[in-house]
């Protein structure tokens, strides 16, 4: 898949590389792409990772490319591709990543703790029961979302529902409950509190917490050189890595769990645009 940049993003990456190079041995190692989720599609990312990207691009000879994409659905498009070489991917994300793909975790990101997933109605809804959502209309957030997407979908198995509502956003997912689009929707707690929805109730709380995300390396970069890459990043600066939320010397999260989940829903995923979506 070719890689997509704006004019722009290109030539401010292009210019960071020439001056990152002028600087390293003139040996050339091939191109490293970082591949990082950018919801509001700000261009500050490009500042956020300049500091790491000059520093991975001089310890490995490499030119580095920062790829960002607006959601989850784009980023699973670049998983499915292998066109990232890098991935600072959020759990649903890392979960495919890893079940699917192959990507290998190296570190864990900063983050919400103990983040869990629930599914919320109205106040003035009488449901008490995840089984009374049966022929209702359940918002979920995009393809890729642990707690919006993979968790719910997972605690609604065996159950035929109205309608299912793609929302782009949590604050969306929350508006689409409000105005009565939807008789339930998917957030996590984190979110949900954010908003400060007083209309709002929590129907189900999931009991298992969520894993952190993870910074991922692909299958195609040769063992050896995937091992290099780990020690660079390790030694990267704590301080520095924290500003684009890495952890170089944490433990990378135990995922067994959140990759049932995630192959589970996917045997359901092509129900989810029928109406009703059978969820069996």
């Amino acid at each position: 898949m070719p890689l997509r940049f704006s004019r722009r993003l290109f030539l401010l990456q292009l210019l960071g590389l020439t001056l990152a190079g002028c600087q390293s041995t003139p040996s050339f190692e091939g191109v490293l792409t970082i591949g990082v989720i950018n919801y509001d599609g700000s261009e500050e990312i490009i500042n956020q990772y300049a500091k790491f990207n000059r520093y991975l691009g001089e310890k490995t000879k490499a030119y580095i490319q920062l790829e960002p994409v607006f959601n989850e659905n784009k980023a699973i498009e670049s998983l499915e591709a292998r066109a990232w070489s890098l991935v600072f991917a959020p759990p649903g994300l890392a979960a495919i990543a890893i079940a699917r793909y192959q990507y290998i975790p190296l570190f864990p990101l900063l983050g919400v703790s103990n983040l869990r997933s629930i599914l919320v109605v109205r106040k003035d809804n009488p449901i008490q029961d995840l089984k009374q959502l049966q022929g209702q209309i359940v918002a979920l957030g995009q393809p890729g979302s642990a707690t919006g997407y993979y968790l719910p979908l997972y605690n609604l198995y065996g159950l035929t529902l109205a309608e299912v509502l793609f929302a782009p956003t949590p604050k969306t997912v929350l508006e689409f409950v409000t105005q009565g689009k939807a008789t339930a929707g998917a957030v996590s707690i984190a979110e949900f509190n954010e908003a400060g929805q007083t209309n709002l109730r929590t129907l189900y709380t999931d009991p298992h917490y969520v894993p952190s995300g993870v910074v991922l390396i692909g299958p195609n970069i040769e063992r050896n050189r995937q091992e290099y890459i780990r020690q660079v990043m390790s030694e990267f600066p704590s301080v520095l890595a924290e500003e684009i939320g890495y952890i170089p010397n944490g433990k990378v999260p135990d995922y067994r769990y959140m990759i049932t989940v995630v192959e589970r829903v996917k045997l359901i995923a092509s129900q989810l645009q029928n109406k009703p979506a059978r969820l069996f």
